[in-house]
Order: C-alpha cells, then sequence, then structure tokens
C-alpha cells in the first residue's frame, strides 16, 4: 500500500462512499482526521446535482467534516463550464431541484418557467431531481421534440440510501425522456475526467499524486481512469465483488468501506 500512501490528493464520491443520507459511513471521520494530521488534501467530487455547492459544504460541516466551497468538485461545476464555453447566458429549461435553479441563476443563466413555451431557448438541462414532477417532464418533452439541445448533469441511474436501497437518479430519469422522444442527452459530470483535471489543475498536482474513491464503477472508478490517475472501489454503496469481477472497468484498489481504506493507510 505504499502508492497509496504517497498520494497527496484523494477525490472522493460522497453518496455511498463517505456517507448514506445523513449517516456517516464507519470508519470516513478517521479517515479524514488521518488526511489533516498527515497534510493530505481531500475534495469531495460528486454527481449529485439536487444540491448546490454551499449545501454539500452545510452538510458536511453538519457531519464535522472540514472543508469549503473550494473542496467540492460537482457535476454543476462542469455543467456551468461546458454551458459557458458553448453559450454564455444560456436560456435554460430545467428539470432539477430550487437548488439546482439557484446556482445555475447565480452563474449568470436565465431559467425558463416551467408553465410557459418558448421554442428559442438553449438548452433542457436534466438533473438528479429530487424534486421532479410530471409537469417537468412533459415540458422537457415538449423542447427536446422541437430539437432543442439536451444536457443532462450525470448518467447515475441510481442513488444508494440506507439500508443497502436506491432511488432513481438523473440518469434514470433521462432515460424516461428518452423513451418519449427518441433523443440521448449529452452527459456531463462524472465518467468525464474534467472534473478530476480541473481539481489537478488548481491545487497543481499530478496524476501520480492523485486517487479517486468512490462506490460505483461507470462513474466513480471510470473517472480516475480516464485522467489516469488511480481508482479506488468501496462497497458501502452500488458496486459489488461480482459486478467488479464482470465488469471492463477494473479498480486499481477495492476495499469493503472507507474504513478499510483508512487501516490500509496507518
Amino acid at each position: 500500500m505504499s502508492t497509496l500512501k504517497e498520494k497527496k490528493m484523494f477525490m472522493l464520491d460522497m453518496d455511498g462512499t463517505i456517507y448514506n443520507e445523513s449517516t456517516l459511513i464507519p470508519g470516513a471521520m478517521e479517515f479524514f482526521h488521518l488526511l489533516q494530521e498527515r497534510g493530505v488534501h481531500y475534495t469531495f467530487m460528486t454527481n449529485n446535482s439536487s444540491k448546490s455547492k454551499f449545501t454539500y459544504v452545510e452538510k458536511l460541516h453538519k457531519l464535522g467534516i472540514d472543508c469549503t466551497e473550494k473542496h467540492i468538485a460537482s457535476s454543476v461545476n462542469a455543467t456551468v463550464a461546458y454551458l459557458k464555453a458553448n453559450k454564455p447566458n444560456a436560456k435554460l429549461y430545467i428539470v432539477g431541484t430550487e437548488s439546482l435553479k439557484y446556482e445555475l441563476e447565480v452563474e449568470g443563466f436565465s431559467i425558463v418557467p416551467l408553465d410557459y413555451r418558448e421554442p428559442d431557448i438553449d438548452y433542457v438541462l436534466v438533473g438528479f431531481d429530487v424534486e421532479l414532477t410530471y409537469e417537468k417532464l412533459v415540458g422537457a418533452c415538449w423542447y427536446i421534440s422541437r430539437d432543442i439541445p439536451f444536457v443532462a448533469t450525470n448518467c447515475d441511474l441510481r442513488c444508494p440510501v440506507l439500508e443497502n436501497k436506491f432511488i432513481p437518479d438523473c440518469g434514470a430519469i433521462c432515460e424516461m425522456i428518452e423513451v418519449a422522444t427518441e433523443r440521448k442527452p449529452l452527459y456531463l459530470g462524472k465518467p468525464d475526467k474534467y472534473i478530476v483535471e480541473a481539481v489537478m489543475k488548481e491545487w497543481r498536482l499530478k496524476p501520480e499524486d492523485v486517487a479517486t474513491v468512490g462506490d460505483r464503477l461507470y462513474t466513480d472508478i471510470a473517472v480516475g481512469i480516464n485522467a489516469g490517475v488511480d481508482s479506488i472501489c468501496v462497497l458501502t454503496g452500488e458496486a459489488t465483488i461480482e459486478e467488479i469481477e464482470k465488469s471492463d472497468i477494473k479498480p486499481k484498489y477495492v476495499f469493503n468501506s472507507i474504513k478499510e481504506l483508512y487501516e490500509s493507510l496507518l
């Protein structure tokens, strides 16, 4: 494990990796205390677009984890970067939470009301919407069927909750829209390597300095592979040993939990 002990940055998924809902997974606090003692950096890498970076900082503080907005690398960050590169001040129809809408408005984008059809919008944007209504889906299909570009914050199909259960994530919502419109979205966020590369640039790190940690093969592990950094899979969320054995996406390391990862670093 000498390679892991030499890392300067751990980029961690949150849901299913360090907590489930509002409960820390055993060993998480000890892991962060150890990193702080050794001067090792950490950031939180999430595809969950239902919450803003400000909300995540508040939640992590309540759980006792020290962080600022600088420590949050999310699919919303990737989405904002994509939109600004292609259409600054774009006009958006959003299937997403009020928190997502607020963060996009802060970044200078305008949001079309749900009850109004405005054909000259720039994008339909779908996120992980825990406030989903049928009305939102109808509006998205109306625009997408009229060839408005269709983008989504992340491709995750399921979000882990307590007791080894799951709820529909952004990818599952998009699949409903895809069936109705026969249009696929452009997925942003993990596994696109942008999230990892942006963090390495900001913290002035090399790929060998970084490891990603997560519970999903097709996002958390794939983003590490795509960015050329070591990937660590924990088995407290979606992935199982059986799935890892069958998958073409192979993490470099597998641990039962964040606690086992922590113990390997002692």
